[in-house]
């Protein structure tokens, strides 16, 4: 775990919002049982800590899906069978899209991504290098 007792107690944000640094905790901003990703974030304290782990859970955690309700197609990527994919959308892997999922019209998934349970990810949205939607 990063040791940020040298931080500030709060960060800035858009428009002069601030938060302090507890309000940040994962444990505060996440509700760790309505995700399948709860285990990357189990041993961190703050969300952006997990980033250099994600591929590598990512493709952990897709070999141990069950293939009765995941496919995997192509390098790395598991799509949950009941997951509505537009042809014209574009994924990479790694990457795991969950159950009930849309991935619509032109929405571009560019790795490192889990798209959550029921998550919908529109025309025009691009996702890279990021956790869960």
């Amino acid at each position: 775990m990063s040791n940020f007792n040298s931080f500030p107690t709060s960060l800035c944000f858009v428009k002069g919002m601030s938060l302090k640094m507890e309000e940040i905790e994962i444990k505060k901003i996440f509700d760790l049982n309505e995700t399948i990703a709860k285990n990357i974030f189990n041993k961190h304290i703050y969300p952006w800590e997990v980033l250099p782990e994600i591929s590598n859970f990512i493709i952990e955690l897709g070999k141990t899906l069950d293939q009765e309700k995941f496919k995997k197609i192509g390098d790395n990527i598991w799509i949950a069978k009941s997951a509505e994919i537009a042809p014209s959308s574009s994924i990479s892997g790694p990457c795991i899209i969950d159950e009930n999922a849309q991935i619509r019209h032109s929405a571009y998934i560019r790795g490192n991504v889990i798209v959550g349970k029921e998550a919908v990810v529109r025309k025009f949205d691009r996702t890279k290098k990021c956790d869960s939607i």
